[in-house]
C-alpha cells in the first residue's frame, strides 16, 4: 500500500521505527503503570513485558527497516558501517515519536488509577514513565545512573550484533526478534538496580516529555532534584557504540567470510537488523 502511494522508502522506514517503538512502550510503560498504580505485578512481570514489547516492536518493524525501536542501535549501527549516516537522524526522530505517543495513551488510559495513587503526580508515580537513579529509592548517584547506562546498553548492542550477524550462527526461523526480547529480560533482571535500565534514549526521553505535559513538574530531574533527563540519553548512546566495537574486535572480525560459512547459510534469516 505505501508503495502504491508513492512513500519514499525512508518515509516507510520511519513509519515502521514509528510503529515498533510505540508497540515497545505501550507494553514496557504500561506494565510499569500497572506495577506501580495499579498494584498488580512485580518486577519480574515489568521485566518480562519490557522483553515482550521488544519482541513485537522487532517483529513489526523489521521487514522495513530492520526494527531498531532504539537510537542506542541505530547509532552504533551507523557508526561501523551497517547503516548509511543520512538515516540515523530521521530513525531518531520517528522512535522519539513513537515512543512519545505511546506513552500518552498509557497516560490518558491509567489517568484514573495515576490520579489515586498520587494526586499531587510526584516522584512517587515518576518511575512509571521515566528511570530514576537507584529507581528513585536507594542511594544511587546520577553518576552511577550513568555509568550503569553505559554498561547495560554495552552488553545490549554487544548480544544484538552477534545475534544479528550472519556469519555467526543466528538464531533460525525467523527467531531474532524472540532472542532480542530474551535478552532484554536478561538485562532487565541482572541491571535494573542502578538505574531501571532505560537502554534506549526514546524509551526514556519519550514517555518523560509527555509526563511533563501531563502534570509531572518534577520530570526533568531525579529525588535528589538534579537534571537527570540526559543520562538515560548519553548513556545508552556511548554504551551502544562501545559494545558494538567490542563484539567487531573480539567476535566479529575472527569470523569466517559470509560466503566461506558452512552449509546452514540456505536456512538464514530473510532479514538481517543489523543490515
Amino acid at each position: 500500500m505505501a508503495e502504491r502511494l508513492g512513500f519514499p522508502p525512508l518515509v516507510r522506514e520511519m513509519a515502521a521505527e514509528f510503529a515498533g517503538t510505540m508497540i515497545l512502550i505501550l507494553f514496557g510503560v504500561g506494565v510499569v503503570a500497572q506495577v506501580v498504580a495499579g498494584e498488580l505485578g512485580d518486577h519480574d512481570s515489568i521485566a518480562w513485558a519490557w522483553g515482550i514489547g521488544v519482541t513485537m516492536g522487532v517483529y513489526v518493524a523489521a521487514r522495513l527497516s530492520g526494527g531498531h525501536i532504539n537510537p542506542a542501535v541505530t547509532l552504533a549501527l551507523a557508526a561501523y558501517k551497517r547503516l548509511p549516516w543520512v538515516k540515523v537522524a530521521p530513525y531518531i526522530l520517528a522512535q522519539f515519536a513513537g515512543a512519545f505517543v505511546a506513552a500518552l495513551i498509557v497516560r490518558w488510559n491509567y489517568t484514573e488509577v495515576l490520579a489515586k495513587a498520587d494526586p499531587g503526580h510526584t516522584l512517587k508515580t515518576q518511575g512509571v514513565f521515566t528511570t530514576l537513579p537507584g529507581n528513585g529509592v536507594l542511594p544511587v548517584s546520577m553518576w552511577g545512573g550513568f555509568r550503569d547506562q553505559i554498561i547495560g546498553t554495552a552488553i545490549l548492542l554487544f548480544v544484538v550484533m552477534a545475534l544479528t550477524d550472519l556469519r555467526n550462527n543466528p538464531p533460525l526461523a525467523n527467531l531474532t526478534p524472540i532472542v532480542i526480547g530474551l535478552l532484554v529480560v536478561g538485562i532487565g533482571m541482572a541491571w535494573g538496580t542502578n538505574a531501571g535500565y532505560a537502554i534506549n534514549p526514546a524509551r526514556d526521553f519519550g514517555p518523560r516529555l509527555a509526563q511533563y505535559l501531563t502534570g509531572y513538574d518534577s520530570a526533568w530531574r531525579d529525588q535528589y532534584g538534579d537534571p537527570y533527563y540526559w543520562v538515560p540519553i548519553a548513556g545508552p548512546l556511548i554504551g551502544g557504540v562501545i559494545g558494538a566495537g567490542l563484539y567487531l574486535l573480539l567476535v566479529g572480525r575472527h569470523l569466517p567470510p559470509e560466503e566461506a560459512a558452512g552449509p546452514e547459510d540456505e536456512h538464514k534469516p530473510e532479514y538481517d537488523p543489523a543490515s
